[in-house]
């Protein structure tokens, strides 16, 4: 469960720096909200990970291991790039800036094979629940890094020094690589058996009908959720809240609910089974997103005090809990759905497709707010949560009472 934590952690600091972090910088050195949309598109390596997974798979750098080896590599490139990033400026250098996160996503994604890889072949399926639970939550956790502490060094320092400080805390989960075990499962013999048999073996597992249809729940279960928060640093700050206020009130708000949301989330997996879970846990998940719809109905504050940070931190904690619970169980199904013996390729395709919603649908964001309102748009994320859950009945049913 420790070593769930550090994944975790490492996992999630690169990603909500592209999420948080970055939008944040551009919107503040005067960059229009359609082009911070299409931001999102940087992170297609996240969609198109199983492309290389099965050379992950097979092959093992020269160092650490198969699994160690990749992990440590893609750790030492992103505590280089993000430490880079910040010494281009937004207006003028913007074409470097998108290579960077390019580089950044790709680096990210592969770390994410071999993280997720190795952490299906470290835990047993009786304690599947609980440690993806834990290492969501340790994900989640790592957003107040780039979403929080590094908005409140942005008003005290210079950008190039707050993306700095944000690369160093990669560092322990490069530690984390360096002092654990190799995970003891065989490699795929060959490239082709590498890349044919995870597909060949998820198809003929339950059918073609079957398997179309998991897939498309793991393309949409996350899809409002995902959409509502896509743009939710610049909404803050369009609804009148400074970066401080966010980083120490938006965030924090979040953390605990999160924290305990990640956690419950895990203990009652063990209890209610990972499809009962994926009901319950993506009703408070839906229901999360009206209280954004909520705040942008308020309007604009022209001045922030108390109340209107009560507000913030009320609708930030809500959606924190909801989307903690929602993404334990989510993962735990991805990982489930997983064979043992195709890890490495199967993972990356399964979360590749959860994160194209993220990518392809999130660029579309700042066109659609531009043209509906922060309101109607967070009321569409709603709707379009709800295709996922009714795919339940045939990929998750309530009465198959699975651990």
């Amino acid at each position: 469960m420790l070593i769930c934590i550090f994944t975790g952690f490492s996992s999630g600091l690169p990603l909500y720096l592209l999420l948080n972090l970055v939008p944040a910088w551009l919107k503040t050195e005067n960059i229009d909200l359609k082009t911070i949309g299409l931001f999102a598109l940087i992170q297609f390596p996240y969609n198109w990970k199983f492309l290389w997974a099965p050379l992950v798979d097979r092959y093992a750098l020269p160092w650490l291991g198969r699994r160690r080896g990749w992990m440590a590599a893609s750790q030492i490139l992103l505590v280089v790039v993000i430490a880079l990033l910040g010494t281009f400026a937004p207006i003028g250098q913007l074409q470097a800036i998108v290579v960077l996160a390019a580089v950044l996503a790709f680096a990210s994604a592969t770390q994410d094979i071999a993280l997720d890889a190795y952490r299906r072949e470290l835990l047993p399926d009786h304690e599947l629940g609980l440690g993806n639970s834990v290492h969501v939550n340790a994900y989640r956790i790592a957003g107040l890094i780039p979403g929080s502490l590094s908005l409140i060094l942005a008003d005290r320092l210079p950008w190039n020094e707050v993306f700095l400080i944000t690369a160093l805390f990669m560092l322990p989960g490069l530690a984390m690589t360096l002092m654990i075990k190799e995970a003891a499962v065989g490699a795929p013999r060959t490239l082709r058996q590498a890349v044919v048999e995870p597909f060949h073996e998820f198809i003929t597992r339950a059918g073609w009908r079957q398997a179309l249809l998991v897939l498309a729940f793991i393309f949409l279960y996350k899809l409002g959720d995902s959409m509502c928060t896509a743009l939710a640093t610049p909404f803050y700050l369009e609804m009148g809240y400074a970066k401080s206020e966010i980083g120490l009130v938006a965030k924090h708000a979040g953390l605990w609910p999160a924290v305990i949301g990640g956690l419950l989330g895990g203990l009652w997996m063990v209890r209610l089974g990972i499809n009962r879970a994926l009901w319950l846990f993506g009703v408070v998940q839906l229901v999360s997103i009206f209280g954004f719809a909520w705040l942008a109905s308020i309007g604009h504050h022209d001045s922030v005090g108390t109340g209107e940070l009560a507000q913030l931190a009320l609708v930030i904690g809500f959606e924190a809990l909801g989307v903690g619970l929602g993404t334990a169980a989510f993962v735990a199904f991805i990982a489930r759905t997983t064979n043992p013996l195709y890890t490495a390729t199967q993972y990356a395709l399964f979360s590749s497709l959860a994160a194209v919603p993220r990518t392809v649908f999130n660029a579309t964001t700042g066109f659609l707010v531009d043209s509906l309102g922060w309101t109607t748009f967070y009321l569409l994320c709603a709707v379009l949560a709800i295709p996922g859950m009714l795919l339940l009945v045939k990929v998750a049913p309530w009465r198959e009472h699975h651990k």
